[in-house]
């Protein structure tokens, strides 16, 4: 029994050791937690008080709470606007030429690089000459020869002749005589068509180029046997000077711009890449299709290109900013300005300078950034582009930021812009806008 008592009062203590430093530790992190969370708190109190005014209410500002509304504003300016149309176009050559052989025969020579600008008339390659050296030569001896028989013919003719006269010959010697000078006369006709023949087919050995261009990729290396007008032409040469454009524009888009065409206008056509990013080449709006796609409700279009610097290739896809007119002197809003609901566009004008209002409008040609007031608002009249979410009819707002000091003129934002095309939908507008 004695044995049994020693070893159950250690273990006991050891327990009440154990609960002893729990407890410690539990009234550690009240004491260090509990008081802080209720100094935050009070402090919280205490920094909100500070910040409230006499009435108790937020100070205004960007966060919320009553009393005026910060908005940023800018100015309705007056001024040109340049009208495009965009479109996606396709680069197309003006010529493209498939460089084949005209005669059959062994390609002994190739005079072009891969890729190379060549101009109308420079050798590209040559055929085994030899056949048709031959055959030229054959052609020119068999020429001699009947050249001579008529030679013969007609100087029995002429013998016939006197003795006909002195009535020595009979009529139909001479006759027969005369026929046989007519019938060597178109022998050797035939004979020099031979001739030529031989020689065309000689010259035709050597390929030339047909048009000034650049040369693709040799699809024929030199010893292969070729054939006169093959399915496996030489060579690709397209025309890259000077180079067109090819697009579409919808057909409610139309009427500005046959309008212009027809009056004999040159109209501007910029190409940019396809990134729409940067300007490529700058041309002009060369021709139009003769009917509207009825699958598409389009009509094709092509610019022309110098591409003096050989920035477009054909078969490129480039975007296309039309310039169809420029509208003089008209209103212009920052479109980010301009609002939609469901009684129609409209903006919030600054009545006074603490007090706005809606305007309803009318508007016109969007260029992302302006966009073409024709009824609703006039220049100087200064519209809210931020802080709309909040206002209604007559809220009262605290202008934060008025760019009307320093307007931007359509001019100088437009400078090396295009703009996008009017008829693009509302929806796009307002995303533009946002």
């Amino acid at each position: 029994m004695v044995n049994h008592s020693m070893q159950s009062s250690p273990r006991n203590s050891r327990r009440w050791l154990i609960s002893l430093l729990v407890l410690l530790v539990i009234a550690v992190l009240c004491w260090k937690f509990w008081p802080a969370g209720s100094a935050d708190k009070a402090g919280g109190d205490k920094a909100a008080a500070g910040h409230a005014g006499r009435s108790g209410m937020m100070r205004p500002g960007f966060g919320g709470g009553a009393g005026p509304i910060p908005v940023r504003v800018a100015p309705a300016v007056k001024g040109d606007f340049p009208l495009y149309y965009k479109a996606l176009g396709t680069v197309t050559a003006l010529n493209t030429i498939n460089v084949r052989s005209r005669v059959g025969g062994e390609l002994v020579k190739i005079h072009f690089e891969e890729g190379q600008m060549v101009k109308a008339g420079d050798l590209l390659a040559e055929i085994d000459p030899r056949p048709y050296q031959n055959a030229l030569l054959q052609a020119e001896g068999t020429l001699l020869q009947n050249q001579a028989q008529l030679k013969n013919a007609q100087v029995d003719v002429e013998r016939y002749r006197g003795l006909y006269k002195e009535d020595s010959i009979a009529k139909q010697t001479l006759d027969t005589a005369e026929a046989l000078v007519g019938q060597y006369l178109g022998t050797v006709k035939t004979n020099q068509a031979a001739v030529n023949d031989a020689r065309l087919n000689l010259e035709f050995t050597k390929i030339r180029a047909p048009i000034t261009g650049r040369v693709g990729l040799r699809q024929v290396d030199v010893g292969n046997l070729v054939a006169a007008n093959d399915t496996t032409f030489l060579a690709v040469i397209t025309q890259t000077q000077p180079i067109s454009v090819a697009f579409t524009l919808p057909e409610n888009s139309l009427e500005t711009v046959l309008a212009r065409y027809r009056s004999g206008a040159k109209l501007p056509a910029e190409a940019w890449d396809r990134g729409d990013t940067k300007l490529q080449a700058s041309g002009v709006l060369q021709s139009l299709d003769n009917q509207i796609d009825v699958a598409t409700g389009t009509l094709k279009f092509k610019a022309r290109y110098d591409n003096r610097d050989q920035s477009l290739f054909p078969n490129q896809f480039v975007n296309v900013h039309l310039l169809a007119d420029t509208l003089k002197d008209v209103v212009l809003a920052p479109s980010a300005a301009i609002q939609f609901g469901t009684n129609g566009t409209f903006v919030y004008a600054l009545d006074g300078d603490k007090k706005v209002t809606i305007r309803p409008l009318k508007i016109g040609a969007s260029d992302g950034d302006n966009t073409v007031v024709t009824e609703g608002l006039a220049a100087g009249d200064r519209v809210v582009l931020e802080g709309t979410d909040r206002l209604k009819e007559g809220s009262e707002v605290e202008v934060v930021n008025d760019s009307s000091e320093v307007p931007t003129t359509p001019t100088e934002h437009l400078q090396g812009k295009s703009a996008a095309n009017p008829d693009a939908t509302v929806t796009d507008k307002a995303k533009k806008g946002a």
